[in-house]
């Protein structure tokens, strides 16, 4: 059977649904494993983010409620913004660098969070430094990142061998 030829249209269109899939199952993981005190959860790291970009507080946290709770859904648009574009983006340099499937895909989500969550984040001030995060922020977001990103891979590889 012939190679199938490389396709940057489907790898992106890949990886913006598995970044959807992989972000739902990113926030299930931290419903089970919280990274932040309720305190630290008050602002979220999105919310932070947001206000530090200018916008305002009351737009930053703005909520609706489904089924008598209400969900942060500026927070989501974020999350799910960085899970899909960053799912986009290793869909393709997957393909040009192998080695990003390593661990089928978990040494990138390790990447992605050590480079977000213990460098730029705290470099910029949305998050404290490494050393005031509390041990279970680290184990939480780091397996999180892991499991996202194992996610990804899942889901990009049954839609390549789908269309072969």
């Amino acid at each position: 059977m012939a190679k199938q030829q490389f396709s940057i249209h489907k790898a992106l269109a890949a990886g913006a649904v598995a970044g959807t899939v992989s972000g739902l199952v990113k926030l299930g993981w931290e419903n089970i494993l919280p990274p932040r005190t309720p305190a630290r959860d008050a602002t979220n790291p999105p919310q932070q983010f947001l206000e530090q970009l200018g916008m305002p507080a009351e737009l930053a946290h703005a909520t609706f409620t489904y089924n008598g709770h209400e969900i942060p859904w500026t927070s989501l648009a974020i999350h799910f913004g960085f899970s899909t574009s960053l799912a986009m983006l290793y869909a393709v340099v997957r393909h040009y660098i192998p080695l990003a499937k390593l661990g089928k895909g978990t040494a990138w989500g390790l990447g992605v969070w050590s480079v977000a969550h213990l460098v730029a984040m705290p470099a910029i001030g949305t998050v404290p430094k490494v050393q005031d995060q509390p041990m279970e922020e680290h184990v939480s977001e780091a397996l999180g990142h892991a499991v996202w990103n194992w996610v990804n891979e899942l889901v990009i590889e049954e839609m390549e061998n789908d269309k072969k």
